[in-house]
């Protein structure tokens, strides 16, 4: 009785042992995809962290002290050129060019008294001048009160948005105390910083001369409807951090930019003879990046690479591959460092047709 139960586990396991047996053969039947990498010439976007200005952005303060009567503005207004913004009580000022014009009078017929005299040589050559220059005096005294009187009203210095307000009606200002602050976006200014090599390699282009064109990605990650173009460059590099700021304008004809705002600039750089390889033939081992690479031997070897720059599925490589090397394009995760192979050469050109991408 006990017979029947051994005998129908050793069936079991031989049929086990026949369905592994087949397994490996399907295994070891497999043919993997392998390609070589391949020189093009091609390009990337790199992308750079951006603070966005105002082409002129300005603090409008008191030029006088007093009480500010009237704030003909708010925050957020559109201001024209000359359009007044800011009232302080003119009074005192006021009765100071009153003042002023009337002492400017009385040097004025003192002076005419003086020369009358003086053309009958009653009064001395020296007299007169003293009489003119008085008068004179007095005039300046005029164009003083006047200058004073005309500082009790502010107004916008150009075309702008108005900012916050730091004061309030009845407030009694002190010479140069921050009122708002105004800024001109019809152009805006976007900084942002390369690294040295990076600057190198842009001072050095045989395309230097040109004006770079960039485009803006703002914080919603939607691109800006205009392009700008990188006009000049910091003369100083940051001595912490390595790199140098970059300067790019883009006109602002909606009015969507804003001074303060942050964004990404995107910089297409042109790659010479750059070592492309798609990006599914990689695998990545704490941080590193490699490749299968194929032997003569038709055994795959493990190989770590350096990575210079990504474009989209592809991988541009500085380091640890040669044109005429094979990778393994597909069953990585399938093969095992060490094993053999049975395999099918895709030429790079084929493979790059398949791929989501633009490269020249």
């Amino acid at each position: 009785m006990k017979k029947v139960p051994i005998f129908i586990g050793l069936i079991a396991v031989l049929f086990n042992i026949g369905c592994n047996s087949h397994a490996e053969e399907k295994h070891e039947e497999r043919t993997y995809e392998v390609t070589n990498p391949v020189y093009k010439d091609t390009s990337i976007t790199k992308e750079y962290l951006a603070q966005i200005h105002s082409i002129r952005h300005i603090e409008l303060r008191a030029m006088e002290k007093g009480y500010l009567k009237s704030i003909l503005v708010d925050e957020g207004d559109f201001v024209k050129k000359g359009q007044l913004m800011f009232q302080i009580m003119p009074n005192i000022y006021q009765a100071e060019l009153q003042k002023s014009k009337a002492e400017a009078e009385a040097a004025s017929i003192e002076y005419e008294n003086t020369k009358l005299l003086a053309d009958s040589d009653v009064v001395s050559p020296n007299e007169l001048a003293l009489a003119k220059a008085n008068y004179d005096k007095a005039k300046a005294e005029v164009a003083l009160a006047e200058t004073h009187l005309g500082f009790t009203n502010i107004r916008a210095p150009f075309d702008g948005i108005m900012d916050h307000l730091h004061v309030r009606e009845g407030s009694m200002l002190e010479e140069g105390e921050l009122l708002t602050t105004l800024s001109d976006n019809e152009k805006m200014w976007v900084y942002f910083n390369v690294k040295e090599a990076e600057y190198l390699d842009y001072i050095m282009s045989t395309d230097r001369d040109k004006k770079k064109e960039v485009e803006l990605l703002l914080a919603n990650n939607r691109k800006f409807n205009q392009p700008g173009i990188v006009e000049t460059i910091e003369g100083e590099f940051d001595n912490e951090t390595g790199n140098i700021a970059f300067r790019a304008t883009f006109p602002n004809p909606d009015g969507i930019l804003r001074n303060g705002e942050t964004g990404n600039i995107l910089m297409n750089i042109p790659l010479q003879h750059a070592l492309l390889i798609p990006q599914k033939a990689t695998f990545e081992v704490l941080d590193k990046k490699y490749v299968f690479v194929v032997g003569e031997d038709n055994i795959v070897r493990q190989k770590e690479i350096k990575i210079g720059s990504e474009i989209q599925h592809l991988f541009v490589v500085e380091d640890g591959l040669k044109p005429d090397d094979k990778i393994l394009l597909e069953g990585i995760r399938l093969v095992k460092d060490g094993e053999e192979i049975s395999y099918d050469l895709k030429e790079p050109e084929t493979v790059l047709a398949h791929l989501d991408i633009y490269a020249e």
